[in-house]
């Protein structure tokens, strides 16, 4: 019988070449996630709720992009302007849930990290406003209020989440 190393049965595994850490390491760092994140599902549980949510909604995008659509009841703050104007707009004792365009834009990051320098408890929304849309959640434009058909490779198409 041959015994193989698990860094031999690893070596030409491109998912296992770094191993994964300890399950302490992982439940620690996830958990850690999870205080920092909140996906678009969760948000929109909470905001459709008959209690008050807890927090509020930040769009950290340009005025033209939140005229293309946003999340109904989000402030609009854009990114750079948040050192200069979050104390007028938003109340240092409610937690903020910022999101921007989407995964390839980490606008949202940065207003988080900005308010939380700025004493804010802050999230940020995964998937920003392309899975809000993506999983059919209604939108206000200054046109009124719109939404898409969920994106079925987003969202199960005949359930009110995803189940997770």
């Amino acid at each position: 019988m041959v015994m193989t190393s698990p860094l031999t049965a690893t070596a030409g595994n491109p998912v296992l070449r770094v191993p994964p850490a300890s399950p302490a390491v992982a439940a620690a760092y996830f958990g850690a996630s999870l205080a920092f994140h909140a996906d678009v599902s969760d948000v929109a549980a909470a905001l459709a709720s008959e209690d008050a949510p807890g927090f509020v909604v930040l769009d950290s995008r340009s005025t033209a992009s939140w005229d293309q659509g946003h999340v109904p009841g989000a402030v609009h703050l854009p990114t750079a302007l948040v050192p200069e104007r979050a104390a007028a707009l938003l109340d240092p004792a409610v937690p903020v849930v910022t999101y921007c365009w989407g995964p390839g834009c980490n606008g949202a990051t940065r207003a988080a990290q900005a308010l939380a320098e700025l004493g804010y408890q802050v999230k940020e929304m995964l998937g920003g406003f392309e899975y809000w849309a993506r999983e059919g959640f209604a939108y206000e434009t200054w046109e009124g209020v719109g939404q898409r058909t969920a994106d079925a490779l987003t969202a199960p198409v005949d359930a009110e989440d995803c189940g997770c």
